[in-house]
């Protein structure tokens, strides 16, 4: 029997995956409950609407992505070095790549970034959850610019690169590898690969 104590995570979770492999507004209320085994009072108990549940979904995938990112930020060793501020940036890149090559393994195709599915389909129409998600955004710039700008303070960078503005670029060129991934015309390993590239593109020669 499911304990009624998990049921928060087991909606949670359940909902992850169903947005993920589909969309948000193709997933009911009653779906989600059978999918998490939980009665649909206690949905409302946790979640006054789908929204709510939404944005816990959102924040879900968010504290994954960040521990992944702080992880890949200490990969290198602790050294103020360009090669080592370099070395940051790409395994950050390294990170957001193993991240969807973990979603391809295991629903057996790209099925996109979970932030980027939302936000393409839920922006126009929930204000709530494009705030919520444009926060994430937010957060995930702030991440890579810290990384970007220690780069550009150690001389990694070549000249005239805006390390907050490269911040930006990084993010969306992920977003746009995944689309295009999630459309057939590549696979999982070509993200990272089109990351590297970027961050190769804006480093010294040296770096």
């Amino acid at each position: 029997m499911p304990r009624t104590s998990d049921a928060r995570e087991r909606l949670v979770r359940s909902a992850a995956r169903l947005f993920l492999t589909r969309s948000y507004q193709s997933v009911g209320v009653e779906e989600l409950c059978a999918a998490a085994d939980v009665r649909r009072g206690s949905f409302y108990h946790f979640f006054p609407a789908k929204s709510d549940l939404a944005k816990a979904v959102i924040d879900h995938h968010a504290a994954a992505l960040w521990a992944r990112l702080d992880q890949a930020a200490g990969a290198s060793p602790a050294s103020d070095g360009a090669a080592e501020a370099a070395a940051r940036l790409h395994a950050m890149a390294d990170a957001v790549g193993e991240i969807q090559a973990g979603f391809e393994a295991r629903f057996g195709r790209v099925v996109g970034c979970p932030f980027g599915n939302l936000a393409a389909e839920l922006a126009t129409t929930e204000d709530g959850l494009r705030a919520h998600l444009a926060a994430v955004f937010a957060g995930w710039e702030r991440r890579l610019a810290v990384l970007c700008r220690a780069a550009a303070d150690r001389g990694a960078l070549r000249d005239g690169v805006d390390p907050d503005l490269l911040a930006t670029i990084l993010v969306a060129q992920f977003q746009g590898m995944i689309l295009l991934a999630k459309t057939g015309r590549s696979d999982a390993s070509q993200i990272p690969r089109a990351l590297h590239q970027v961050i190769a593109a804006n480093l010294r020669e040296r770096a």
